[in-house]
């Protein structure tokens, strides 16, 4: 199947990068989200970003002007005539299952429908549709422009070509994709999280300091940032909301949440997002 036009549901910061990686790469895109202003600050977003790559020569004029030019919508409908829909929704199940209802029914019957969700069951989101067998996982990483992985993800029903053509896509827009099967976390955050919460169950036992704990994972493992640092940039509702899949999904106590991740994640310390989480980040709200 030819891929030229693609939707992607969600104007957050997955979904931003999505579309202007996308659209940079020459397809044709369309930004939907149901908040008007989240459409505002994700178009905002795409065009700080793609300026700041083009002065550093990193994108041609051409490829800027195609990022500025993706449209928006603020209704489904306008995924009706794409090729291929990536979802870049909240992580929740219910809401997932309401946006994949809806497209189903909206898309052509040949349409791939992507999630690029981190942890929830392809499977239990293609069987919100009539058409499993093109539901698929698409895990970008963040920030999307930056990061080079795609982890591919086949749910029970996810056929080779839906998994051959998402591949092919992944290549084209200039990542590495990594093919994973469907369990809880998936290959990137089933060892991913459970290393964040240990760091925090070695925080809320007095092991280190933030500061000792993060130095040790960057000048000891060489890893380019600590954990606690990690956990901020990703959020620590999501690092919470993945413990709490893997617990669930492989009933293993060894994956269950730190009560201090559970208890600043109780308390809106979010990480950067919310300008409050092991760090504190100055100007952010």
């Amino acid at each position: 199947m030819e891929i030229s036009r693609i939707a992607v549901i969600g104007a957050g910061t997955m979904g931003n990068g999505i579309a202007q990686v996308t659209a940079t790469c020459g397809y044709t895109v369309t930004m939907i989200d149901v908040v008007p202003e989240a459409l505002e600050r994700g178009r905002a977003n795409i065009w700080g970003s793609v300026a700041r790559l083009f002065s550093k020569g990193r994108l041609t004029a051409e490829q800027k002007a195609a990022a500025e030019a993706i449209s928006t919508d603020t209704n489904l409908q306008a995924a009706a005539s794409a090729d291929l829909v990536i979802e870049a929704v909240v992580e929740k199940m219910s809401v997932k299952q309401q946006v994949y209802t809806e497209l189903d029914r909206l898309t052509r019957p040949d349409a791939i429908l992507a999630t690029n969700t981190s942890s929830i069951s392809i499977t239990e989101i293609g069987a919100c549709t009539r058409r499993p067998d093109k539901v698929v996982g698409m895990h970008f990483m963040n920030p999307v422009p930056l990061m080079q992985l795609v982890e591919i993800i086949r749910g029970l029903d996810t056929s080779d070509e839906t998994t051959m053509a998402v591949t092919e896509l992944s290549v084209k827009l200039g990542k590495t994709p990594v093919e994973a099967q469907d369990y809880p976390g998936f290959i990137s955050n089933r060892i991913l999280c459970p290393m964040i919460n240990e760091a925090v169950y070695a925080l809320m036992e007095g092991v280190g300091t933030r500061e000792a704990i993060d130095t040790v994972m960057k000048l000891g493992m060489n890893h380019p940032m600590g954990p606690l640092t990690l956990a901020d940039l990703i959020g620590l509702d999501i690092v919470l909301n993945v413990m709490q899949v893997l617990h669930h999904g492989l009933g293993d106590d060894k994956y269950r949440p730190c009560p201090l991740l559970r208890k600043m994640v109780a308390a809106g310390h979010l990480g950067r997002k919310s300008g409050r989480g092991f760090y504190e980040y100055g100007g952010q709200l």
